[in-house]
């Protein structure tokens, strides 16, 4: 029996490579896991009422695209949040959370080839390992490109050699970045769009962070293009209501872009997808209407923003980072420094090479672990007074 051969090369994805990694031991302590991305601020208030009040909705099939309200919804936080003009009706889609957006955005609207050759699909390294998979399963040969301390965690793209950018079809982009929570500012977007331009190519933006920040609100790769006066099918955005409005399992997003690549995602996912139902698309058009949750939940990850300055703060390499909630800490070897973590504490990190590849013979994670800022204030400050005293003492 024959199976594909494109996805042979994957590792294994990265949770199940922690457990093979730290469970065959017994944790040296309570346990508290800062591995996971799930936020665990409160729901807002007003999810189980719409709920309860929408719970027939269950009972039919929903709109595949998003209903009305949802699209008008998420048209006017863009417009308000960045004054992005997207058409409801033909600019915007609704999503199951981000991840099958940026896989089946890929899909739809990578070339089979470019210039004569197998397209380049980019990506920043480390990055959200759903980027490579949408790369091998469009047909096109994922480039892993260093996001280092010294360019201040955003891959330099305008730095690659001119045929590696004209035979690329598709830019991903983290902003703010997962792990390193550095923001890509307006100058960095707008020398990405021009180069876009250039090579003739398309930018896949996941900006699902976007919303946790200390000081400054970050910018989207659209408002940039539109300021521009930029093509609207060159940017693609992707967000969610996972990070922003502390629901990861709603798992609701939206995509938006020009008018055609929206027409060809959703052509697609017409076939391939399952539409949000529809008690969730009522719970989302409320969330993507209401800022007062948001803001109180940014407010708790800026206090454990400042707890980690505090605890940290004899330590130069290491610093609350600009926004998202990740810290993404040196060490020496991240797989050592998570296993000595467990066995020694309890405390449940990630080792920075499994969301990384090794790329020109080195591993942008391997000295690395991320640790995520999610739980409460006291356990969160816990967990971090455990890793200085265990790896930094």
């Amino acid at each position: 029996m024959k199976f594909p051969e494109r996805f042979s090369n994957l590792p294994e994805y990265a949770f199940p490579r922690l457990r093979n990694l730290l469970d065959c031991h017994a944790p040296g302590g309570d346990v508290i896991a800062m591995t996971i991305g799930e936020p665990r601020h409160g729901l807002p208030d007003f999810v189980a009422p719409i709920l309860a009040d929408e719970i027939q909705g269950f009972t039919k099939y929903p709109n595949n695209n998003g209903s009305e309200a949802l699209l008008s919804a998420i048209s006017n936080w863009l417009k308000w949040r960045f004054d992005i003009r997207a058409d409801a009706d033909r600019e915007i889609m609704a999503l199951n959370g981000t991840r099958e957006g940026l896989m089946n955005a890929c899909m739809a609207l990578c070339p089979e080839d470019k210039n004569g050759s197998k397209p380049y699909v980019l990506s920043p390294n480390p990055f959200y390992q759903v980027y490579a998979v949408a790369a091998l399963a469009a047909g096109a040969e994922p480039l892993f490109v260093p996001a280092l301390a010294e360019n201040n965690f955003l891959p330099d793209y305008a730095g690659l050699p001119s045929d590696i950018l004209d035979k690329t079809a598709i830019v991903y982009l983290c902003s703010p970045s997962n792990p390193q929570g550095a923001i890509a500012p307006e100058a960095y977007l707008k020398e990405l769009i021009e180069l876009a331009h250039k090579h003739d190519f398309k930018i896949f933006s996941d900006e699902c962070y976007s919303e946790i920040y200390s000081n400054t609100a970050p910018p989207s790769s659209m408002e940039v293009a539109q300021k521009m006066g930029a093509d609207p099918e060159r940017v693609v955005i992707f967000h969610s209501l996972s990070k922003r409005s502390n629901m990861p399992g709603l798992r609701s997003g939206f995509v938006a872009s020009g008018p055609e690549n929206i027409e060809r995602i959703r052509k697609l996912r017409a076939y391939s997808g399952a539409p949000v139902p529809n008690p969730i698309q009522a719970v989302s058009t409320k969330a993507w209407s209401d800022e007062e949750h948001v803001i109180h939940s940014r407010q708790l990850y800026v206090e454990k923003f400042k707890i980690a300055d505090e605890i940290f703060a004899n330590i130069d390499s290491i610093s609350a980072p600009e926004a998202g909630f990740f810290l993404w800490l040196p060490v020496e070897d991240g797989e050592e420094a998570s296993l000595k973590l467990w066995r020694e504490t309890g405390v449940r990190t990630l080792p920075g090479a499994y969301l990384s590849r090794d790329a020109d013979g080195k591993n942008p994670g391997k000295n690395y672990i991320r640790a995520a800022l999610v739980a409460p204030k006291e356990e969160t400050k816990r967990g971090l007074e455990i890793i200085r005293e265990c790896l930094y003492k």
